[in-house]
């Protein structure tokens, strides 16, 4: 049986740190926080391997855990203090969440999904307010200083952006597959400045895919 407590420090030792994630408060958040109660039943064995785990299809929109080292990069980017007021976009089962929440943040979390809202609120308990709806809709508690957005968009995720504060932080994973960024956007005023952190990959949330058209 795998000692799930010894798995976290290697997680956070042989996965984080060599990926340079620095922030003691994440790394701190990413060793106290039980990632096996967030995958899906049976594959606990399989919530600390360093790949995104991709589950529950959903209307053939899936939703994933990142991994280990991609998510506390994104996280690490947001700069979360206490009192941080925070969006995590296509939630899942919550694991992303629970992290923000660990380090201090006042949490929304978002999922369109009815039956994965209700998974993620029963998981979160009352850490963090779960919201079923459009990931694409103004968010109930905006506007957010920080949004974290578990998937890939295709395209600059505008609706998203509007509902950040000024000097507001959006983290997402940017661009088509093979050549998508973990990017950070950060608000000023009406502006928007971005840039890449990294390279990462990760499946396309159906909301934020660009309509291909038709070929003739």
């Amino acid at each position: 049986m795998i000692d799930y407590a010894q798995a976290r420090r290697l997680m956070v030792d042989c996965q984080l740190r060599t990926f340079d994630v620095n922030d003691n408060a994440v790394l701190d958040a990413f060793d106290s926080v039980a990632r096996e109660r967030f995958v899906p039943p049976g594959r606990e064995d399989f919530a600390y391997i360093d790949q995104t785990l991709t589950f529950a299809p959903d209307g053939g929109d899936v939703r994933v855990m990142p991994a280990p080292m991609v998510l506390a990069r994104m996280i690490q980017a947001l700069k979360i203090r206490p009192g941080t007021r925070a969006l995590d976009v296509a939630t899942g089962f919550g694991y992303g969440a629970a992290i923000l929440r660990r380090l201090g943040a006042e949490v929304v979390a978002l999922e369109s999904s009815a039956n994965l809202a209700a998974t993620a609120r029963e998981r979160l308990g009352e850490t963090a307010e779960v919201v079923q709806g459009t990931l694409t809709a103004p968010a109930k508690g905006a506007p957010f200083d920080a949004i974290l957005v578990e998937g890939r968009v295709e395209t600059r995720p505008q609706a998203l952006l509007d509902q950040l504060r000024d000097e507001g932080r959006l983290v997402c994973v940017l661009g088509p597959d093979r050549t998508a960024k973990a990017t950070l956007f950060v608000r000023a005023g009406d502006a928007f400045g971005s840039r890449s952190l990294f390279d990462a990959s990760l499946p396309a949330l159906k909301a934020f895919t660009t309509d291909p058209g038709f070929a003739f």
